[in-house]
């Protein structure tokens, strides 16, 4: 079985926040940590460097089927790496900080997919003990997105529903990651609780803002870090959203894209001023069924869904 776990999330979800929460449990005296510089190995899962670096193979030289083909290599790597730091009694005592923060924890934006070889993508349990799924309403995902991607509300919500979506999939343009697949809002969610290979905890960002301490505790404990609920109510007091926009107001966020803010607003329920009624009706019809599994209230009905969008929306 693996040595880490998975902090899976569709991007503009949450996975972001839970991290610098997590961090911020080993911040000293009253200054939170640097959003920049959080206690985390491996970045994210999408990330070229590990790839390279482990595999001694340039990934820019690749294909995506044949990057993919040789994820799981990358990850039951990671993980056989971890297992002989966390069993070296010289590491722990010279690297207790990083042992024991989120260096079990790697985060991912990929959905749960299988190479063309028959593997799961992120090698399976040889390489993730489990996975913690952080899920947010898809109608507060889709301005973020847009305002992430900076681009229309309308384009957001077309990729949210394109099951051929993906993140640095174009093979005309480099980027610092591999493509991660992103099947649609719906299709993500689904494959991550749909998979057998690994168990996982879903966490709905909305409960994780309403009630951080008990979420976020229950979701670490899954992942086995037991931590007091003193030291986590500080953590989230430090990771509140006004001082993550003022750390990113005096210096840029690192994964912000060019000339975007990364921390936007962070409450739920602002799709109601960020959506038009259309907006909001073809996101429904989109993700009805996700949306009613996870407990997401929809605002019309399949009549009035019918009604609003007509027929030439289908």
């Amino acid at each position: 079985m693996g040595s880490f776990s998975w902090l899976a999330s569709y991007p503009k979800s949450g996975n972001t926040w839970f991290r610098i929460v997590a961090a911020n449990l080993y911040a000293e005296g009253n200054e939170p940590v640097d959003i920049n510089d959080l206690p985390e190995r491996g970045g994210i899962s999408s990330a070229r460097t590990p790839f390279d670096n482990i595999l001694l193979v340039d990934s820019d030289l690749l294909t995506h089927e044949e990057c993919d083909r040789m994820r799981p290599m990358l990850y039951r790597a990671m993980a056989r790496e971890e297992e002989q730091q966390l069993a070296d009694p010289m590491q722990l005592a010279e690297d207790k900080d990083r042992i024991d923060g989120l260096v079990r924890m790697l985060k991912c934006h990929d959905a749960w997919t299988y190479t063309d070889l028959g593997e799961p993508l992120l090698g399976g349990r040889e390489a993730a003990r489990n996975a913690i799924l952080i899920v947010r309403d898809p109608r507060d995902v889709a301005p973020s997105l847009a305002n992430h991607n900076d681009i229309t509300i309308d384009a957001a919500i077309d990729f949210m529903r394109n099951r051929e979506s993906s993140y640095c999939g174009d093979p005309t343009h480099y980027s610092s990651q591999l493509r991660q697949q992103l099947p649609g809002w719906s299709g993500h969610t689904a494959s991550w609780l749909d998979q057998r290979d690994i168990p996982v905890h879903l966490v709905r960002y909305e409960d994780m803002e309403a009630d951080p301490v008990e979420t976020i505790q229950a979701a670490l404990s899954f992942a086995g870090r037991q931590v007091d609920r003193g030291d986590l109510a500080r953590a989230v007091d430090l990771a509140s959203f006004d001082r993550l926009r003022e750390q990113e107001a005096r210096s840029r966020f690192a994964e912000a894209r060019p000339g975007r803010t990364f921390f936007r607003r962070g409450q739920s329920g602002g799709w109601r001023d960020d959506l038009a009624d259309r907006q909001v009706a073809r996101i429904e019809r989109d993700h009805a069924a996700m949306m009613d599994r996870l407990g997401y209230a929809r605002s019309y009905s399949l009549a009035d869904l019918e009604h609003i969008l007509g027929e030439s929306d289908a």
